[in-house]
């Protein structure tokens, strides 16, 4: 854990949720803090593309499996933790179960410098997992919306699936993932300097602006009670414990493990907000946008990663020894 939080990433979000919190008039600006996300998010898919472009489709297959049944596996127990539990609504126990089954690229992207400077081999494949996953619990959770929503409040189809397939992270990932399969390592090359070399430090940048807005939303945690503070800490550990068995039946290491199980439990607030706002406008943002960035994104960075990684060390070596 102390490793972890001397990574200058994670220390970088530190240092914008103690000035947030002080009240510093620190601020990144909205058009940098945009072209970061850009930049993070197409980074991420060539990476995966480059190394997918070296891997057969057979030794993929599985751990793909995996990871879309994670995706429908997640915002089911989620939603059914939220509404019989916390005795939250439909629609607000739907779109936190959507935030929760969908991945944070952020969070995949400081895991996996978590790895590297650990030393720790994984799959390079992984963004791959990343892409599968980030659609499939919005879908989930907003069918379960829908299932309970009065007919007088009709869904916009049309516009949902446009938000979700086309929002920029799935175009990012996607576009980014098929650019990196295409022209492989050698056709990297020239624009390595630009696109793989900062992505440690752009990536530790853009945390500064996570914990300016983390620190935000920590007034919103007396509105949110204790029970949400609660589940924005159990459901990652919950969902990243599943992440590690799915990783060992699915033939992952213990590095692709970590990945997988970190996936799973982190929650989204770049392609679920955007989703949700439209799908599902009567919930309420308070609850899902607190809970995601107020409370699972700081746990994850800080405590969930090394946690994951050691789980991922027994349930794996378990399965290898």
């Amino acid at each position: 854990m102390i490793d972890n939080l001397l990574n200058p990433a994670v220390l970088f979000f530190v240092l914008g949720l103690v000035a947030g919190i002080l009240k510093s008039d620190l601020k990144v600006p909205q058009a940098l803090y945009e072209s970061l996300s850009l930049y993070l998010l197409i980074v991420i898919g060539m990476k995966g593309g480059v190394e997918l472009s070296k891997t057969s489709i057979q030794s993929i297959g599985l751990p793909v499996m995996g990871a879309l049944a994670l995706g429908i596996v997640i915002p089911l127990v989620a939603y059914a933790i939220l509404k019989y539990v916390g005795k939250f609504s439909v629609p607000d126990a739907a779109a936190i179960a959507a935030h929760y089954g969908s991945v944070s690229a952020v969070t995949y992207a400081v895991c996996l410098s978590f790895l590297q400077k650990m030393n720790v081999p994984f799959e390079g494949f992984s963004a791959v997992l990343l892409v599968t996953m980030e659609v499939p619990a919005i879908v989930v959770a907003i069918m379960i919306a829908r299932l309970y929503r009065s007919k007088t409040q009709a869904l916009p189809w049309g516009k949902f699936f446009h938000e979700v397939f086309l929002s920029k992270s799935i175009v990012l990932l996607v576009g980014g993932l098929i650019i990196g399969v295409v022209v492989g390592d050698a056709g990297m090359e020239p624009v390595k300097n630009v696109f793989f070399d900062p992505f440690k430090g752009l990536l530790a940048f853009f945390l500064l602006e996570m914990g300016l807005v983390a620190s935000s939303r920590i007034k919103d945690l007396k509105k949110v009670g204790v029970f949400l503070v609660l589940f924005g800490i159990g459901m990652p550990l919950i969902s990243a414990l599943i992440g590690c068995w799915i990783g060992k039946f699915t033939g992952l290491s213990v590095g692709g493990t970590t990945i997988l199980a970190t996936l799973a439990a982190s929650a989204s607030y770049i392609a679920a907000p955007a989703a949700v706002r439209i799908a599902i406008p009567e919930a309420n943002p308070s609850y899902y946008l607190t809970a995601s960035l107020a409370i699972t994104f700081p746990f994850n960075l800080t405590i969930g990663l090394p946690l994951y990684y050691k789980w991922a060390q027994w349930i794996v070596g378990k399965a290898g020894g």
